[in-house]
């Protein structure tokens, strides 16, 4: 992952997107507030690097909870759908590699390894789905335990007829509408 400082303006507009979101969106974090996390973003670079590449690729971070331990404030990627800047991706690098043909851009798992961030938890997910509707039309390749890997399967949800599936396929397959959704903890 890159260590980088991102430009002043640049900085200025992630920031006003994430606060306006925040604003917008209090059911997903009540009792927070917004001056709070930004005091915590301020002292890391690498953070916000992380964030902007969450919001660049379409996936509309915003903080869902706040670990009263460490301080961390977690956010997750809140798109309506799976970011569409995420998509079309197979599971992860072993699986890029084993395709002879007709491969995808890249994989989920090095995708996110490279913005900072890791994928949701099967777990994570379900508790996303509580904060609002995610994936009606989309799908999403969640952290997947390494016994299903090693037998060459990969997981991935979504949500249909107001239920959330998680769903198997070969780790080397892909979709256009099927990317992943980010974690970061803050």
């Amino acid at each position: 992952m890159a260590n980088v400082t991102l430009p002043k303006k640049q900085l200025e507009e992630l920031l006003k997107a994430l606060k306006d979101r925040f604003e917008q969106n209090m059911e997903r974090h009540r009792g927070l507030e917004w001056t709070q996390v930004q005091a915590k973003l301020g002292a890391d670079a690498q953070k916000l690097f992380s964030l902007n590449e969450m919001e660049r690729t379409g996936g509309e971070p915003d903080v869902v909870g706040h670990e009263k331990k460490s301080g961390e404030y977690i956010f997750y990627d809140c798109s309506a759908e799976s970011p569409h800047g995420r998509r079309s991706l197979c599971y992860d690098g072993e699986a890029l590699q084993s395709r002879k043909e007709n491969k995808p851009k890249g994989s989920a798992i090095d995708m996110a390894t490279a913005m900072g961030i890791e994928l949701l938890t099967e777990e994570q997910y379900r508790e996303l789905q509580k904060l609002g509707v995610f994936d009606p039309k989309t799908s999403s390749w969640v952290k997947t335990p390494s016994k299903i890997r090693k037998l060459g399967g990969a997981l991935f949800c979504d949500r249909r007829f107001d239920t959330v599936f998680v769903y198997h396929n070969g780790a080397d397959s892909y979709y256009a509408a099927r990317g992943f959704r980010g974690c970061l903890r803050v």
